[in-house]
């Protein structure tokens, strides 16, 4: 049988990518959007394959019940894809306590509720798939992405976890490190108030954010086939690094992590009890 998906953040970016790929592939795409109504077009082009469905994941019970109607009018949810996401920078002096915990709600909390939600209805059935789309801000950071990174390391960090727990119940948890790709994430980005001492440092972030718009190099039909690869193979990476320039960085990222483990490991390792 064809697989039934649940994308969030489906009307632009990775998010209408990754439906119009799946759509390719003969499956159906429940496609979640705030603005239902921005994916009348897919609908309209697909209409046996596409349905959409208005859902804002920082809503933890409209996130539930998103889930439960999937499985409802299509018998069952094969591959959820949590993506809907948007962009923050700020000096981690300048960010706000209520912006940090907004951006979570975005990145971390409705995800966590849409998994929570899934993971039953796959359980019962011993397949299926959660895709998290994470960054190469997923497994490194700098000035201005404190926050933005923060979600991202902590979505990491449950989807792990979550890995161990479940691929011994038929499911799969791919987790997607992109770096820059033409999508419409810039478009909805949000700034913190700058602080005069952080210009030299996050003032250069802000205006990478501005000047990169429009030009980044990654194609977002390619990570999606990419994407639906990973998925199909006999065995599906837990990270998938997506674009050259996240390539290079994460290396160079895990470099770096290991050259400081070599340079401390004596002093690390001498921090046991002395034997008696």
């Amino acid at each position: 049988m064809d697989r039934v998906w649940l994308v969030t953040g489906a009307n632009s970016g990775f998010g209408r990518a990754i439906t119009t790929a799946a759509v390719a592939a003969g499956d159906v795409v429940v496609a979640a959007a705030r603005r239902a109504g921005t994916l009348d077009d897919l609908v309209a082009a697909h209409p046996d394959q596409v349905e959409a469905i208005q859902l804002d994941v920082t809503d933890i019970a409209a996130a539930e019940a998103a889930v439960a109607g999937v499985v409802a009018r299509h018998g069952r949810l094969d591959v959820l894809v949590n993506n809907a996401g948007r962009t923050h920078v700020g000096a981690a002096e300048e960010t706000t306590d209520a912006e940090l915990r907004a951006l979570f709600d975005v990145h971390f909390f409705g995800p966590a509720a849409l998994v929570r939600a899934a993971l039953p209805h796959m359980r019962s059935r011993r397949s299926g798939a959660i895709v998290q789309l994470s960054s190469m801000g997923g497994q490194m950071s700098f000035a201005g992405f404190g926050a933005y990174s923060a979600t991202k390391f902590a979505l990491e960090g449950l989807s792990e976890a979550l890995a161990d727990e479940v691929n011994r119940l038929g499911i799969k948890v791919l987790i997607v490190e992109p770096g820059a790709f033409r999508t419409g994430l810039m478009d909805n980005k949000q700034f913190s108030e700058a602080i005069p001492d952080y210009e030299e440092s996050v003032g250069a972030t802000r205006r990478m954010t501005a000047d990169v718009n429009g030009s980044q190099p990654g194609d977002p039909a390619k990570a999606a086939a990419a994407i639906l690869a990973a998925l199909d193979a006999s065995v599906t990476p837990l990270r998938l690094v997506l674009g050259g320039d996240a390539v290079d960085a994460v290396a160079g990222h895990l470099e770096s992590v290991r050259a400081d483990i070599e340079a401390w490991e004596k002093v690390s390792r001498a921090t046991a009890f002395d034997e008696a």
